[in-house]
């Protein structure tokens, strides 16, 4: 980090007096010569700036338009793996019920959530305006799911969304997936979604009073409307909706019949936003439409108008004001340039490394250079001293675990609490006497190479690295964020594990260079984690009798005959959540030092891809087993 020289005496000078006088100049030059001749390009600039605007703003519409829809899928198609694997269902409605309330309250996105049976029996929950969630045991349809209304499905259809419901309780949006057991159609579920729970996101997209957002569904009816109670051109909406954008009473959307396109728009038009000009009570309104799609048998127009006052004038006079104002605007547009690329160089180079900092990329990170400008010299040593501290920090630190916990919330996802967590512990073996016959160099040389192989392994499946013990490493997952397949993704990493190392092993013998063996003990069950430790000595870790367990299992692996490359030992309740896995091979009960009773014990194929690299253990011996 470069540091200041004792009597560096150069002149530095500050941000603030180099930015005012350089735009300074800049604003007195461009006003001096553009006022005179040409005031029209001030509506250049506004022209400019619809567009712009146009496009973001219907773009963010849509996007948390298809933000909310898409939540409402993904809890048909979460749920939909259970109710296919015999999980849940009509075998045990109480349970299937108890499940769907869950799987409701979870997603404030859905208001009902029901499953049919190909015989028409149902099950399901309906959440309703106050809150309370109402149960569905009966063969009426649900708020949100005419049954006539929603799209046929066959064993291989996709999430689908059927035309919008009416129902007493208000208007629905619905998607509906295939449940299929055994090859076999047994019923369908369906999520219903209020478009009541849409008016927020309408009305935070309004900006005022000359602004209307509106949805219009595949039949031509208005759903949503931002100004019901007090549009731009007075009164009210007197139509209840949905009702046809001709006969709402919103003269705005009723002259849509005889809109004009302002081709002048060609920016939003490329991008499927048609801006149009709109007659209404004497006055010209701008009107932006784009179509919406997915979420419906029937796309959608989402749009908004507002007023267009002397806009409207302006820019058909923008082509005779062009030229006007150009000799001007050349000027301008180089002073700006010089002024910009001088100010924003080191901004830019910030923006830059303080985004690799972001994702803790801190190698790649370059030191910001000294500057003669005072604000920015001092940022540049402020931020090459957080850097160097960053990597001090980041050395004992797991960057993996680093960033979860910033994602998660910090200190507060780091609270100590007890969770389900699948542990993994690894041992390198005879690694003692290996270490015998090298020196300190290749020994930390080795190490280093084989942590590696098993940090990119755990942290490619997501899981945590608590820490490396001797030539050993422990990584756990389900935590801190938590994640249902744990166990699998456990098992995974072990098999990448093997993967990686047999291809090291290839490499080591070309070049003359020692075999590394592996054992692997995954262990499922209830943990401590988060910060353990004492005043400002804490360390994020997983304590308690499940950790201990799975370098038990590791241990065993010694007992298993002959020197396999890689040997995989899971305890019964690690391979019970490892759905459809058929390269496991049961060893039997086995006492583990230091618990008591017997643990069900599996080995694991390494390579279940190769069988003729499979290595299985003859036998465990007979002394550790009951």
């Amino acid at each position: 980090m470069p540091r200041k020289k004792r009597g560096d005496r150069r002149i530095k000078l500050p941000l603030t007096s180099i930015v005012g006088l350089g735009f300074g100049a800049f604003v007195a030059l461009a006003i001096g010569l553009v006022l005179g001749l040409s005031v029209s390009a001030n509506f250049s600039n506004t022209f400019s700036l619809l567009n712009d605007k146009t496009i973001l703003s219907t773009d963010a519409l849509e996007t948390q338009l298809r933000t909310h829809f898409s939540s409402v899928e993904k809890a048909v198609v979460g749920l939909k793996p259970f109710f296919d694997d015999g999980t849940i269902g009509f075998e045990d409605p109480e349970r299937t019920l108890e499940d769907l309330s869950i799987a409701l309250k979870s997603n404030s996105d859905v208001t009902t959530l029901a499953v049919t049976a190909t015989d028409g029996r149902r099950l399901g929950i309906y959440r309703a305006p106050s809150g309370k969630l109402w149960r569905i045991e009966t063969d009426v349809p649900p708020p949100g799911m005419n049954m006539a209304d929603l799209p046929a499905l066959d064993q291989a259809s996709l999430p689908t969304w059927g035309p919008l419901v009416e129902h007493e309780v208000g208007l629905f949006a619905n998607v509906s997936v295939p449940l299929v057991r055994d090859g076999e159609l047994i019923g369908t579920l369906t999520a219903a979604s209020s478009m009541k729970d849409l008016s927020h996101i309408v009305k935070a997209r309004d900006e005022g009073l000359n602004n209307t957002i509106f949805i219009v569904d595949g039949a031509g009816r208005v759903i949503m409307h931002s100004d019901e109670t007090g549009l731009q051109t007075g009164g009210s909406i007197k139509a209840n909706l949905p009702e046809a954008w001709e006969r709402i009473g919103d003269p705005v959307l009723a002259g849509m019949a005889d809109e004009q396109p302002i081709e002048e728009f060609q920016k939003a038009a490329d991008l499927g936003i048609e801006v149009s000009f709109v007659e209404a009570n004497d006055d010209e309104y701008i009107i932006m439409k784009a179509e919406f799609d997915g979420f419906s048998d029937k796309p959608w127009i989402i749009g908004q108008y507002y007023q267009s006052a002397t806009v409207s004038r302006e820019v058909r006079r923008l082509a005779g004001s062009m030229f006007v104002g150009f000799g001007a605007l050349v000027i301008s547009v180089l002073i700006a340039f010089w002024i910009g690329r001088r100010v924003a160089r080191p901004l830019r180079n910030l923006a830059v490394q303080s985004e690799r900092v972001g994702t803790l990329s801190l190698n790649e990170v370059e030191p910001m250079p000294r500057s003669r400008v005072a604000e920015i010299d001092q940022v540049a040593l402020a931020f090459n001293s957080m850097v160097e501290g960053l990597k001090a920090m980041n050395t004992y630190v797991p960057r993996s675990l680093f960033i979860k916990l910033m994602r998660l919330g910090g200190s507060q996802a780091a609270e100590a609490r007890e969770a389900e967590l699948t542990i993994l512990f690894t041992d390198i073996v005879g690694f003692t006497a290996l270490s015998e016959h090298l020196s300190a160099e290749e020994t930390a040389r080795i190490l280093n190479d084989h942590f590696a192989i098993l940090v990119e392994a755990v942290e490619g499946e997501g899981g945590t690295v608590d820490k490396f013990l001797g030539d050993g490493m422990l990584a756990f997952w389900g935590a801190p964020d938590e994640r249902p397949d744990h166990a699998e993704a456990a098992v995974r990493t072990a098999r990448r594990i093997a993967s990686a190392l047999h291809e090291s092993n290839v490499q080591a013998e070309a070049q003359g260079g020692p075999q590394i063996l592996t054992r692997i003990g995954i262990h499922t069950g209830p943990a401590v984690v988060g910060n353990v430790g004492a005043l400002d000595r804490w360390n994020y870790t997983v304590v308690g009798d499940t950790v201990n367990a799975a370098e038990r299992l590791q241990t065993l692996g010694k007992e298993v005959d002959g020197e396999p490359e890689v040997t995989i030992l899971a305890s019964a309740d690690t391979v019970a959540r490892l759905p459809g896995e058929h390269n496991k091979r049961p060893v039997g009960a086995h006492h583990l030092r230091g618990r008591s009773g017997l643990m069900e014990v599996y080995w694991i194929d390494p390579h279940p891809q190769a069988p003729s690299r499979e290595t299985s253990p003859q036998a465990v011996p007979v002394s550790a087993a009951e």
